[in-house]
């Protein structure tokens, strides 16, 4: 969101420049950092960066709590995830105008579907390292707070972000220099292509549909979607970068999948990682047995279509979704090795996949009349 705004991307631009100019000053890349991520918030929205010091605060004295307690452990754990996920759902529902408060502002949702991803993976941290997880404010707030990932990811680990913070500010001319190259990529994905796309798949889709316009539209928005997520990734990435952090990829040549459970392994990588770590750690601690990894993928794709939005198409897109993967699971075919298998039948599951996958894809545009304008469009034949 932040990077359609050339105010927003000269300030990080400049907060880049000032950790250069003082890589010497130890605690620069805590302090300083602190202090952008706030002054950005404030100048942003003053809602929003009161909402995100109280929501912030709350769940660091959670994850001090957590770390420290000794009795009722699992259930104190259990009760503050639950806690967040009902907060992210009752303003998720405030958003919809659901409910409605005098009080409740749109602006208060802004990234809180992937901040309070990572709130619950710091609470698994405190949980399974109990007085090890340690954490000064100063980082926590950072970490949450972070404004390249903010809005839209990459989704970062409590325990990477940390191991980050502890080492000095250190960013050579090859990191600067392959940094600034992906945030022009990422600029011009986001600025040009994506703004063209849009374009013409807003112009197509409002007119009637028949069975080619409507494949070629899914197609269509199959490449938008990626390069509009991939675009804002690769931003994030170089940003974060230059401030000292590393920043996880997000997209691993997701194209190249021949399975489904490879593809979710490789596009929007973090979130599938975030979805597949915390849910099978907390329901099979050991190996599951190919019918438990099958319950469970049901499981994660739903939640990942939930979280996505709360509405019945993407309840259907991720029980598709779980369905295919958990097929998958059930026959021992979640992964192919290319060296193993001819090139043919590499590609052959890579294009398969790419099918499935496009098959549901729109659903990602958000609106149940598009989406339901180009399926009808597919049994309009031309002749």
């Amino acid at each position: 969101m932040w990077y359609l705004n050339m105010n927003a991307v000269m300030a990080m631009a400049g907060m880049v420049l000032v950790l250069a100019l003082t890589r010497r000053w130890a605690d620069n890349k805590r302090l300083l950092l602190l202090a952008f991520n706030l002054c950005f918030l404030l100048l942003f929205s003053q809602k929003l960066l009161a909402f995100y010091l109280a929501y912030t605060a709350l769940n660091y004295l959670a994850f001090l709590f957590l770390s420290h307690t000794s009795r009722f452990r699992k259930g104190w754990f259990i009760l503050l995830i639950a806690a967040n996920v009902a907060a992210v759902c009752s303003l998720r529902l405030f958003g919809m105008e659901v409910f409605t408060h005098p009080l409740f502002d749109v602006v208060m949702v802004l990234g809180l579907i992937y901040n309070v991803l990572k709130v619950i993976d710091a609470l698994y941290f405190a949980y399974f390292f109990c007085k090890d997880a340690r954490a000064k404010v100063v980082d926590y707030f950072n970490y949450i707070l972070f404004i390249p990932t903010f809005t839209s990811g990459p989704i970062l680990k409590f325990r990477d972000f940390m191991a980050d913070t502890k080492q000095p500010y250190r960013v050579d001319a090859a990191q600067t220099e392959s940094s600034i190259k992906r945030i022009i990529l990422g600029l011009f994905k986001k600025i040009v292509l994506v703004t063209w796309m849009t374009d013409v798949f807003d112009h197509l889709s409002g007119q009637e549909l028949y069975t080619h316009q409507s494949l070629f539209l899914m197609v269509w928005f199959y490449a938008l979607i990626y390069f509009d997520f991939s675009g804002y990734s690769d931003i994030a990435i170089g940003f974060g970068r230059l401030m000292g952090y590393n920043i996880p990829e997000n997209f691993k040549k997701p194209f190249q999948s021949p399975t489904l459970t490879q593809y979710w392994r490789n596009w929007h990588a973090t979130l599938g990682d975030w979805f597949r770590d915390h849910i099978f750690i907390f329901f099979s601690r050991q190996t599951p047995t190919k019918w438990t990894a099958a319950g469970l993928s049901i499981l994660i794709m739903v939640l990942i279509g939930l979280w996505h939005g709360f509405s019945w198409l993407y309840l259907l897109w991720g029980v598709y979704h779980g369905v295919l993967i958990a097929l998958e699971n059930l026959l021992g075919k979640t992964t192919v090795n290319k060296k193993k298998v001819s090139r043919t039948y590499f590609y052959a599951r890579c294009a398969l996949t790419q099918l499935l996958v496009t098959a549901a894809v729109i659903v990602y545009s958000g609106k149940s009349e598009t989406v339901l304008h180009i399926y009808r469009g597919l049994l309009n034949w031309p002749f």
